[in-house]
């Protein structure tokens, strides 16, 4: 149900949007789409997740990348490369890196970073922009937090609290990357943009977009799921 606008607390704001795409489990098939000035691709995903700690994305299109898989256990990331059958553990140094040639970085997709954990935010503004009425929240890294970014900036539409528009930004304070959400859907009891289009400042002419066919939540899902096995069936 939406907050009433009266009630909001910055921190029911980030628990909603750490929770957004995730619930207490999740499943969900998407389809991703880079744009690069080298090539032009397209992937279809499936993806689980229990809570913050538990994920899994599995590639299922194309056919020379199916089953490529990323399994995040706790602070634990690991790859499966079914051409070669070989499990790798991704370093934390690496969450910054690319996430199969795409413009999220490994820690987008896995969500290892969160508002609530790892940043101090705030509400730093409220009221019309772009005629959508807009909480405007803005989230600096804890002193000790290990995150990409020196700060973001979510802009959430008021009323049914679903995300516009998020800018996140380098230590220096640049503007890195615009991250775009639209199409919302009524799913249960929460409204999710089922379109995330990302664009980076300095390459105006790439994008990676990633699009919900489907999204699901509350389902069955042990965290036994979650296992290197599990990485290796290939769902």
């Amino acid at each position: 149900q939406p907050i009433p606008a009266a009630a909001i607390e910055v921190d029911e704001l980030i628990r909603h949007i750490d929770k957004l795409w995730r619930g207490e489990t999740s499943q969900a098939s998407m389809t991703m789409q880079v744009k690069t000035l080298r090539y032009e691709r397209t992937m279809t995903m499936e993806a689980w997740s229990r809570g913050k700690d538990y994920s899994l994305v599995v590639i299922r299109q194309p056919v020379k990348d199916r089953d490529i898989a990323t399994l995040k256990v706790e602070a634990n990331i690991w790859n499966y490369l079914p051409k070669i059958n070989r499990v790798t553990k991704i370093p934390s140094s690496m969450m910054s890196g690319s996430w199969m040639g795409s413009h999220f970085t490994n820690d987008d997709l896995i969500k290892e970073s969160t508002f609530e954990d790892d940043y101090n935010s705030e509400i730093t503004f409220e009221g019309l922009r772009d005629d959508v009425l807009i909480y405007e929240i803005t989230s600096l890294p804890k002193e000790d937090a290990a995150v990409v970014w020196g700060k973001i900036v979510m802009q959430l539409e008021q009323t049914a609290l679903v995300p516009v528009r998020a800018l996140y930004f380098d230590e220096d304070g640049v503007l890195i990357r615009t991250l775009r959400f639209d199409q919302p859907r009524e799913i249960g009891e929460r409204i999710v943009p089922m379109r995330l289009s990302l664009t980076l400042q300095q390459k105006p002419d790439e994008s990676t977009v990633i699009v919900y066919n489907d999204i699901a939540f509350g389902i069955p899902l042990e965290e036994s799921f979650f296992s290197l096995q599990n990485l290796q069936r290939r769902r």
